[in-house]
């Protein structure tokens, strides 16, 4: 077994602390890498406190992870040591049914394994995240990481960048349609990069005035404030698609009413209540309300080679491991522009 050290939460109401537990010794499809960075996801803080329901403790969160390959197994032949990869949401799936076999194991049939707050594909343990100095993973659920990204940069690739990029890329989100993208947060601001670099009209929806600025360095062509009534019904009927990055409770219909005949809203955010539309915002011109859950492991490759083919990242603010339950705090406050990454150095 592989001594290994992290943060983990011991339950819903503890803060994030040190912990240490062992990983198994690398199989002969397995990589080991060393961790060198891990973003901090709104979905972390969700799980850690049992927001959503389910949590398993010990946790140790983290699934925006880079690192560097120290060793692989016999039979491995993508990954050498030295190798810069990255691992994402899950470390595992069942690998035969229909989605798994079109590359799509984020829809596995029988529930992907995640990389942390799951228990191992053979039931005989929990599987422990990115908030730690090293991890052992089937190289199936390994990814490349191109050297001409920042490694720190890159981490939020692996769930705020294939959380955006899949759905705009399902919806064929291009020149000539108008892209509304709610929220400008970790997940926001890499949807309106992507929406940029594939030549959409973008425009940004925020709650605050003071980050239009912000908005339209990242991509945005135009910001809408959505508290003003005026600009919402100015808005109306206009858009071809609508990304909602938002995890806390806000208004659907409201921003349905925007959509054109045939557009499309997706719900990339999970806020922890029940929303309720009203069935006429959607019939009243044919509109849809869908949702998308990151990207299977061929797309997750796609997005990254996209990236550094195209100097596409995320603006970070690294941080040391001691720091992450003040980052929790900050996180939902908004007080981050846009992704806490940590740096696992200072473990």
């Amino acid at each position: 077994m592989i001594p290994t050290k992290g943060y983990a939460a011991q339950s819903a109401t503890t803060p994030l602390a040190p912990f240490s537990f062992e990983h198994r010794e690398p199989g002969s499809h397995d990589v080991h890498l060393e961790i060198t960075h891990c973003g901090v996801c709104h979905s972390d803080i969700h799980q850690t406190r049992d927001e959503w329901g389910g949590s398993l403790y010990p946790m140790v969160p983290g699934h925006e992870i880079i690192g560097v390959v120290k060793q692989v197994g016999a039979s491995v032949t993508k990954f050498s040591p030295g190798d810069r990869v990255g691992v994402g949401c899950f470390v595992d799936s069942c690998r035969t049914c229909s989605n798994c076999n079109e590359g799509l194991e984020n829809y596995c049939e029988n529930q992907f394994t995640g990389t942390y707050n799951s228990k191992t594909r053979d039931g005989s343990g929990l599987n422990f995240g990115g908030y730690s100095n090293q991890i052992v993973v089937d190289e199936r659920f390994v990814l490349k990481v191109s050297d001409k990204i920042d490694p720190a940069a890159a981490a939020p690739l692996l769930c705020a960048g294939i959380t955006t990029y899949s759905p705009l890329r399902h919806w064929k989100v291009g020149p000539g349609k108008k892209v509304g993208v709610i929220g400008l947060g970790g997940l926001g601001h890499m949807a309106l990069k992507f929406a940029h670099s594939f030549g959409a009209h973008v425009v940004c929806f925020t709650t605050s005035p003071e980050k239009v600025a912000d908005a339209k360095r990242l991509g945005a062509h135009e910001v809408i404030l959505s508290s003003s009534e005026e600009e919402m019904a100015k808005a109306a009927g206009s858009f071809d698609f609508i990304l909602d990055t938002v995890s806390a409770p806000h208004d659907l219909g409201a921003y349905i009413n925007l959509l054109k005949r045939d557009g499309t809203m997706c719900l990339v955010g999970v806020p922890p209540e029940t929303a309720a539309i009203h069935a006429f915002a959607l019939v009243m011109g044919r509109k849809r309300l869908a949702g998308s859950l990151v990207g299977g492991l061929p797309e997750t490759q796609e997005m990254l080679d996209y990236c550094a083919e195209h100097g596409i990242s995320s603006d970070v603010e690294v941080i040391p491991m001691a720091k992450i339950n003040e980052a929790y705090d900050r996180v939902l406050k908004s007080d981050v522009k846009y992704r806490f990454v940590i740096d696992m150095a200072t473990l």
